[in-house]
């Protein structure tokens, strides 16, 4: 069933994670989308346990976890010249298979890699699918899809092409591994949501949404949804179209000022522009 969640980035910091799942559920949020960090609640030397106790929490807070995010892969890319760093990310990718499992979801998000002035795109393409290759089976056992998110990395640029680098990593799939974690906002520099969404179709195993203003067309013009230049009531139409069921998480600074009420507003926004 399709419903709103967000991202624990977007909750303040300082809180702990039972008071987020708290602060998620009554600002009007249905699941939270946890990341797997260097330290914290959920990070590499988390054991099962921990895990576990992680999950129960939300489940006591009445809150489902829908996914597991993680920003260590812009430290560790799966495209970078050292093969070190490489197997680095890949094992960071078990282990939230793995946290993903154990939480009781069904994916996780992937940054593939990225192309820089020292790795040329034709190689971070073909270094993104060998070590996206190594992992699958693995996620194919766990029962958990690998969703490749677009994220501003120089990579993937086109719809077409983004739909043809999963086909060829499923193609040895009799059920689709490698999916799509499309993010609404990251798209509007240099396309538009609702044409990726009914390209990317059923390959879309999670949506993430945030507004951006396309006149200050940098970091600085992401926003809170409803303040921007996403045309939302064209991505309902799209999302409607593939037949998408699953979380529409919220990944959004929110305000400083007032955060809870903020939250509101976010939560609000959405379920007035996506459900």
């Amino acid at each position: 069933m399709r419903h709103i969640g967000v991202n624990r980035w977007s909750l303040p910091p300082e809180i702990s994670i039972e008071e987020a799942f708290a602060l998620a559920k009554s600002a009007g949020f249905h699941s939270v989308e946890v990341n797997l960090d260097a330290s914290g609640d959920l990070n590499p030397e988390s054991t099962d346990a921990d895990i576990i106790a992680l999950k129960e929490k939300a489940l006591s807070a009445g809150m489902r976890v829908s996914g597991v995010s993680t920003g260590l892969l812009w430290a560790y890319p799966l495209t970078d010249n050292d093969p070190a760093k490489r197997e680095k990310g890949i094992a960071l990718i078990r282990r939230q298979i793995e946290a993903a499992q154990l939480l009781g979801v069904d994916a996780i998000l992937v940054v593939p890699g990225t192309v820089t002035p020292e790795v040329a795109y034709d190689v971070a393409y073909k270094r993104s699918q060998t070590a996206l290759r190594e992992i699958l089976p693995y996620a194919q056992e766990k029962k958990i899809a690998i969703g490749v998110e677009n994220v501003w990395n120089k990579f993937l640029l086109s719809p077409l092409e983004f739909a043809r680098f999963l086909d060829e990593l499923n193609v040895n799939f009799e059920t689709p591994v490698a999916r799509a974690y499309f993010d609404v906002g990251n798209i509007l520099l240099y396309g538009f949501p609702e044409q990726w969404i009914r390209i990317l179709g059923k390959r879309i195993v999670r949506i993430h949404v945030k507004d951006f203003k396309t006149g200050i067309g940098n970091m600085s013009g992401f926003c809170n949804p409803c303040q921007g230049d996403v045309p939302w009531a064209k991505v309902k139409t799209a999302l409607d179209e593939i037949g998408y069921e699953d979380a529409i998480s919220a990944e959004v600074g929110g305000t400083s000022t007032l955060p809870e009420l903020s939250l509101k507003q976010i939560a609000e926004a959405l379920k007035a522009t996506l459900l």
